[in-house]
């Protein structure tokens, strides 16, 4: 897979610092890629040292904003994100260029393919919600759960696929909303079968786009990948036990994504 070392239009998240910072991300990222297209000796290895130190810092101060501002707006979400970013400072301190080993070309490669990927689906998967999600006694009163005419790509069976996510979340939308005794099971029970279709959707968009040769695949991958992750590490189950409000912030989640999604990447396709 080529990676995406630019920050592209599916990034934009509509918060003019955090948009601009993550641009700044993606430039150093690119720095430190281009380094590798130069004569690759000892003589360099100080200079991409420094270009990692540069990129940890600045990446520390990024979080640090980001997660003030999602604190000031009472982002549901900022927990679960000062946990992402502390995995992510802590990836690259494990970074060792000067480890001694054979191939420290690789361990650039290697390092700078694991940034590239965590801060693209990191951004697509989390930061795009960032101001969208809003708390769940009002997301609870919300009426407009249907599917939308600005979410048709042009692609018919995309477009079905599409159609038969939103009325699926819809209809756990009204349950939730509903409040009725004994209906956790059931939200439980609907919210499995829609994980499965979420990926049976997957596969197919993404077959799709290779039969066209569409050139925003791998992005669309790594964006169905952060997903998929979301909801491989959801434990279901626990729900059951959980308090009500924990279950609807996940459900709010899902339908703030794929909305978002749709409009920001998927409708692009019908373009190509």
């Amino acid at each position: 897979m080529d990676m995406i070392y630019t920050f592209t239009d599916d990034c934009i998240i509509g918060v003019t610092q955090i948009d601009d910072e993550h641009r700044g991300l993606f430039r150093l990222i690119g720095e430190l890629h281009d380094m590798l297209d130069k004569d690759f000796n000892r003589d360099r290895y100080d200079e991409i040292c420094d270009m990692v130190e540069r990129l940890k810092q600045y990446t520390v101060e990024h979080f640090r904003h980001e997660e003030a501002y999602m604190e000031a707006i009472k982002h549901p979400e900022l927990e679960l994100q000062r946990q992402q970013h502390a995995e992510f400072c802590e990836k690259i301190d494990e970074a060792d260029i000067r480890s001694g080993e054979s191939d420290q070309r690789g361990l650039v490669n290697d390092l700078l393919t694991y940034l590239v990927r965590w801060l693209y689906r990191h951004i697509i998967g989390s930061d795009l919600l960032i101001g969208k999600l809003v708390p769940v006694k009002e997301w609870k009163k919300r009426k407009d759960c249907d599917f939308k005419e600005e979410y048709l790509t042009g692609v018919e069976h995309i477009d079905e696929e599409h159609r038969e996510l939103v009325r699926m979340l819809g209809e756990i939308h009204h349950m939730i909303a509903g409040g009725a005794a004994g209906t956790r099971e059931k939200i439980i029970d609907r919210l499995k079968t829609l994980r499965a279709y979420v990926e049976t959707h997957f596969k197919d968009e993404e077959e799709y786009m290779e039969s066209i040769r569409y050139d925003g695949l791998e992005m669309h991958r790594l964006a169905h990948d952060a997903l998929s992750t979301r909801l491989e590490l959801m434990n279901l189950e626990d729900f059951a036990a959980e308090d009500e409000d924990e279950l609807a912030c996940f459900v709010e989640f899902l339908t703030e994504w794929l909305s978002t999604h749709i409009m920001q990447m998927d409708r692009h396709i019908s373009a190509h």
